[in-house]
């Protein structure tokens, strides 16, 4: 199995309103997508993903993978906490405390 990183970033914010108009009009980044729990924006080299959370948590780097179904065997074989499951993507806590994404190709 192998993890490759991409090009995604996650964030997770309380308010994606505020969010928006500052990513949008004090940064320039450009909006790809919109939805009620999430924005993508362009950065120019990277994509940033700003979810809708209850609470702030720190950058989230994100990894390709062939099958996420064996990411997660292997993730949770490894005692890694799977701390969001979308089926065709999750978050995962590893050992040493940090929170990764993990998307299907």
């Amino acid at each position: 199995m192998m993890f490759r990183s991409n090009n995604c970033i996650a964030l997770h914010l309380t308010s994606l309103a505020k969010a928006e108009r500052f990513y949008s009009d004090v940064l320039g980044f450009k909006l790809k997508s919109k939805t009620r729990t999430c924005l993508e924006f362009d950065t120019g080299h990277f994509l940033l993903y700003l979810n809708r959370s209850a609470r702030p948590q720190p950058p989230a780097p994100s990894f390709s993978v062939k099958s996420v179904a064996k990411a997660r065997r292997l993730l949770k074989g490894a005692r890694c906490q799977i701390v969001a499951d979308r089926g065709n993507s999750l978050y995962f806590r590893y050992p040493f405390g940090n929170v990764f994404d993990v998307i299907g190709d």
